[in-house]
């Protein structure tokens, strides 16, 4: 992916720009990608609107990720079988998906109605690759989303997208992971600070940002790089590990704590697509999700 990829963060769809034509490769998605199955029946908070997009599961999956924009913003990356659930306030709002978007990335100027969601009620939204802005009824999503599971969320670059009044009142000591695509981050094979991309520091800077608006104190910060396969265990440790001090570093810079922020690296162990074939091209395509540095953020309690 090159720099122009503005999709901080996310399930990258695997594609690769050759000349004037896109040429995607699958690979079949590890179970890391989601989380736990959709439950049916979730209330809205009463003064925001929720929204639950999904896509549909797939005999014969669709080649990348779905882009899913909300407002003109990208929001996530759809697989099959996966779902992303969020919530907005009162009003119109633009939500829409795009297969194989790149590289004209429609979500951000395709023409789309505005939508007047109204506050406490759930909407539900399907892939569609005939109609970007396809809302289906609540019995339709609900079977349809049978056995769906909740896509790993990565940060979104949404910035009218709110976390739910139902989960975001109660703050736990639990774990919270966020996902930086390593494509975003870096160019290809790169670790230093002075490699890093303009996109790839605003994307950490927007991190840091939401953990001190959260207003917790992290009992420990974990900054774990990932790589994809290509290349030895070894040398692939080292690229992680190298990364993950990079983005550690920035985090600081942003106002983290020094002494909370571990910098650690997984190399190319904990891969989340396998199997990828096909030329050399396709095959650094195919791996974006495995370039990722991941934050995982031990929260402990509120500030006073």
């Amino acid at each position: 992916m090159t720099k122009q990829a503005f999709h901080t963060a996310t399930i990258c769809s695997t594609t690769l720009l050759l000349s004037t034509m896109s040429v995607c490769t699958w690979s079949m998605p590890s179970a890391q990608a989601f989380s736990h199955q959709y439950t049916p029946g979730i209330v809205a908070p009463t003064e925001q609107v929720q929204v639950i997009y999904y896509r549909a599961a797939e005999a014969i999956p669709t080649n990348g990720a779905a882009n899913v924009y909300v407002d003109r913003e990208f929001h996530s990356g759809l697989l099959p079988g996966g779902y992303t659930q969020f919530c907005l306030a009162p009003g119109k709002h633009m939500l829409s998906s795009y297969l194989n978007d790149a590289p004209r990335y429609m979500g951000k100027t395709g023409k789309v109605s505005d939508a007047h969601l109204e506050a406490g009620k759930t909407y539900f939204y399907r892939v569609d690759a005939s109609n970007p802005s396809h809302s289906v009824s609540q019995s339709i999503a609900e079977s349809e989303l049978r056995g769906s599971r909740l896509q790993v969320q990565a940060l979104s670059r949404a910035s009218y997208v709110q976390a739910c009044g139902h989960t975001a009142s109660v703050k736990s000591a639990t774990v919270r992971d966020y996902t930086l695509s390593g494509d975003v981050l870096f160019d290809f094979g790169k670790s230093g600070i002075r490699d890093i991309t303009r996109e790839g520091r605003d994307a950490i800077r927007a991190l840091a940002q939401q953990l001190l608006e959260d207003a917790l104190v992290p009992r420990r910060i974990d900054v774990i790089g990932h790589t994809d396969p290509v290349g030895t265990a070894t040398a692939n440790r080292v690229l992680g590990l190298n990364r993950a001090r990079t983005v550690r570093s920035l985090l600081i810079e942003a106002g983290l704590p020094a002494n909370k922020i571990i910098a650690l690296s997984a190399g190319s162990s904990e891969l989340l697509v396998v199997d990828c074939a096909g030329s050399r091209a396709e095959k650094v395509a195919c791996n974006a999700q495995n370039r990722r540095v991941e934050v995982r953020v031990d929260q402990g309690v509120n500030r006073p």
